[in-house]
């Protein structure tokens, strides 16, 4: 699995056969029993049993076989009809929040404020190791896809001052919101350890959720996905 950091500073805390008997041929005897057919001789063919029996006994298996017809006949409609087909399940919705942004006294950033758009979310921390991998990659691609991809950074666990410089050194220019202790948005999306990524469709539904730090191919895919679940939708 790859590294990550639990969601505190104190690193005491780190996370993270015989086969079954043959059936002889019909008419055969098994080999060590008699042959298969009354009194020894040769087998009745299924004509010969069923001419045996008497009116009644003939009715009833005709009956029921008749039954048996109708029940298999009506389970294959039900097997091939959209009614017998179970629906999947949609993906969850991402819980609300309202942060306080980071580095601009008495603005706010909610999720409610991107209704109807697509957006990744990405949870790090100055003090996270990988997140000083990942957090150039993202902003790069940020850089280079602004018009068309909306992110929003999730600073967990962290000093205002420490979050910002460390936006500003690694050149992230999407908006970023501070989570400090007790990380109560990370808690609800069940984040225990960083960094972590959701990709929302334009219905905030979570339709990929990357538990590393993410790779262009993970920013491309995921983009994917929600794009065709906000069309789909």
């Amino acid at each position: 699995m790859a590294k990550q950091e639990p969601m505190t500073q104190d690193p005491a805390s780190t996370q993270e056969h015989g086969g079954p008997d043959a059936v002889p041929p019909a008419g055969q005897a098994p080999a060590d029993g008699p042959p298969m057919g009354p009194a020894g001789g040769r087998p009745r063919g299924a004509r010969g049993w069923f001419g045996g029996l008497s009116r009644g006994r003939k009715l009833l298996v005709t009956w029921s076989a008749s039954v048996l017809a109708v029940v298999i006949a009506l389970v294959a409609i039900g097997a091939t009809s959209g009614g017998g087909t179970p629906k999947h399940a949609p993906p969850p919705r991402a819980p609300a929040f309202t942060l306080a942004q980071l580095g601009q006294a008495g603005q706010h950033i909610s999720l409610a404020q991107y209704a109807g758009h697509p957006l990744i979310l990405n949870f790090f921390a100055s003090w996270c190791e990988p997140c000083q991998r990942e957090t150039p990659l993202i902003a790069r691609f940020y850089r280079s896809h602004r018009s068309s991809v909306i992110i929003v950074g999730i600073d967990v666990n962290d000093s205002s001052s420490a979050g910002l410089a460390f936006a500003r050194k690694m050149g992230v220019a999407y908006p970023v919101a501070s989570d400090p202790a007790p990380m109560t948005m990370a808690l609800t999306y069940g984040v225990t350890a960083l960094p972590q990524t959701f990709f929302l469709n334009a219905q905030h539904r979570i339709v990929k959720r990357v538990i590393r730090a993410v790779t262009l191919t993970d920013l491309r895919s995921g983009i994917s996905l929600m794009t065709k679940q906000s069309a789909r939708s």
